[in-house]
């Protein structure tokens, strides 16, 4: 009876709990509801602040294994920006990476190339998140974005700096380079182009903005087309050809002066039907092709002057030379002359005097325009010209000249051995050392042969006039190297087309014009006041009212007023140098 009248009997209240209970039991041990998703702005986020390290530290920064070029400039980047990206919005559309990608591919019309700048990853990476985005409910992994962030921005940093910079550090190839390099913020040119939304401007603010670069540009687009097209026909070294001749080598010739642009090809060869390498057909007009005639002669003529030859029109060992070297070797000439451009101040000054050693000229500019120009004398091959820049502040009129100690034991010592009369007939004096106030000494109570020249204390000093091997005017720009600009006797010398042949200073064609040039905002002098001086010879310093800068540089290659590239020969052996460090730098692997 007693299980019955229990059934039968109301359950405690606590008992009809349960069920409510056995819900809420139930509903705790359901999963938890899912996080809302990160943003693509915050999973980048949180993963700068794990790659790029703590304040302070200063661990290389790498990326997909490679360490960054960047690594020191990325982490106060991105402190700076609380960590933010630069590149990745919230919507993914990456307008920003695909404006600069664009921009980075053209650096290849500059002689860079674009897959040194993680362009091949970028854009795996860039295809990689566009379509992960495109399917829904896919998420996109946080390193994918972080790794195209930092990227990018170690992409624009570094192309920035060879733009700014270089590739190569010139002083690790060529030890007479001292001029000064250009100081730009490439991260404030990314900071602005990230602001203004115009990346590509902003890596474009980074390029050279000298016109001779601009020209190399430009030559180097045709000297491509060039390579590509096949080059030119070899011509073979032989016997000098000149107007009048009749040689097989003459066709040869005419083929390269059409192939370089030279010399038109004859009408039964028109440009749809001759090839680079045919030259013109001209025996089916009765036109001997062997012989060198006076339309070919002109050619030369040009040609010689492109390459600064003497334009005498005939092909002897130097032109011969210039005409065997093919294409691709013009090519290299170009990138290594437009590295040079990315070594130099982008500010020469509003008035300066240029002096490209490897042309053997100096010109005065004022701004981009040319206003003086002469042909100059540069040092040896064993004497170089250094590439420096100075500040002219001074000239003398009929100096004197104190020779170099290294000059005295090198060059004046073994003539005077040859030539006891040497000195006098110099007028070159012998002071006893280089102390202020030395006594002359006469040179023939010297035993010359005797003088060790690793010893030699004596100092020579040539006194102003006719012989003095300065000449009448020297142009002072102080340096380290004793280097300047002077007048020198030997006129002759500046009819030659090479003229690497001083120790080291650069003698120059015209020095009344630059005396007149540079001063010209003093009212005490004229070319009639200079010319005056000039006859007196006392020796006379005259200091500039306003310094003008003096910038000696070396480049082989550029574009000329006539649109046609000018090329020079390499005199210091420094092109093939830079070009391989150009070539071991691009196939060096990464770190």
């Amino acid at each position: 009876m007693f299980p019955e009248a229990l059934a039968r009997k109301p359950l405690p209240r606590a008992v009809s709990l349960l069920p409510f209970l056995a819900a809420i039991l139930l509903a705790s041990c359901r999963a938890p509801s899912p996080a809302p998703p990160v943003s693509p702005v915050e999973a980048t986020r949180d993963a700068l602040i794990a790659r790029v390290g703590s304040p302070g530290s200063d661990a290389p920064v790498y990326c997909r294994s490679e360490r960054l070029c960047g690594s020191e400039v990325l982490p106060p980047f991105y402190r700076a920006r609380d960590f933010r990206p630069a590149w990745i919005d919230e919507d993914l559309a990456l307008a920003k990476a695909a404006s600069y990608l664009e921009a980075l591919r053209l650096v290849a019309d500059e002689g860079l190339d674009p897959r040194n700048y993680h362009l091949e990853t970028i854009e795996t990476l860039l295809a990689a998140v566009t379509a992960a985005k495109g399917q829904k409910g896919r998420p996109i992994p946080a390193d994918d974005l972080v790794d195209l962030e930092m990227l990018l921005t170690d992409s624009f940093l570094l192309c920035g700096s060879h733009l700014v910079h270089g590739q190569v550090d010139p002083e690790t190839i060529q030890s007479e380079w001292f001029i000064q390099g250009r100081v730009d913020d490439l991260t404030a040119a990314l900071v602005k182009g990230l602001a203004d939304d115009d990346i590509a401007g902003a890596l474009d603010s980074l390029r050279p903005a000298h016109a001779v670069y601009r020209g190399l540009v430009e030559a180097l687009g045709r000297a491509r087309l060039a390579v590509e097209a096949g080059g030119w026909p070899a011509f073979s070294p032989g016997p000098k050809l000149s107007k009048g001749a009749r040689d097989p080598r003459v066709e040869a010739l005419r083929s390269c002066l059409v192939a370089m642009g030279h010399l038109w090809p004859s009408p039964a060869s028109t440009p749809s039907t001759a090839s680079a390498h045919s030259g013109p057909s001209m025996s089916a007009q009765g036109i001997d092709p062997a012989l060198f005639d006076a339309e070919l002669e002109e050619a030369v003529k040009a040609f010689q002057r492109r390459h600064g030859l003497d334009p005498d029109g005939v092909v002897g060992a130097a032109t011969a030379a210039a005409l065997a070297v093919p294409a691709a070797e013009r090519l290299t000439q170009v990138l290594a002359n437009l590295e040079r451009w990315r070594w130099i101040t982008q500010d020469l000054g509003a008035r300066y005097v240029l002096i490209n050693v490897a042309d053997f000229r100096v010109g005065v500019f004022e701004g981009a325009r040319e206003v003086l120009s002469m042909p100059a004398i540069v040092g040896t091959a064993f004497r170089r010209t250094p590439a420096f820049s100075g500040r002219m502040t001074y000239i003398e009129i009929n100096p004197l000249w104190h020779v170099p100690p290294k000059l005295a034991r090198e060059d004046i010592l073994p003539k005077v051995r040859k030539d006891p009369s040497y000195l006098r007939d110099r007028g070159i004096r012998v002071l006893r050392d280089w102390s202020a106030g030395a006594p002359e000494i006469d040179p023939d109570t010297v035993d010359w042969e005797r003088i060790d020249p690793d010893s030699l204390s004596f100092k020579f000093r040539q006194d102003p006039g006719p012989r003095n091997s300065l000449g009448r005017i020297k142009f002072m720009f102080p340096n380290k190297f004793d280097v300047y600009l002077h007048d020198t006797p030997d006129r002759g010398l500046f009819a030659r087309a090479a003229r690497d042949l001083s120790s080291g200073c650069i003698r120059i064609e015209r020095p009344v014009d630059l005396a007149e040039y540079v001063l010209r905002d003093d009212p005490g002098w004229d070319r009639e006041k200079i010319l005056a001086a000039l006859a007196d010879t006392a020796t006379r310093v005259v200091n500039l009212r306003t310094p003008i800068a003096v910038h000696l540089l070396y480049w082989t290659a550029w574009m000329g007023d006539d649109g046609r590239t000018q090329f020079r020969g390499d005199i210091y052996l420094r092109d093939a140098a830079l070009f391989e460090a150009l070539r071991q730098r691009a196939s060096a692997p990464a770190e």
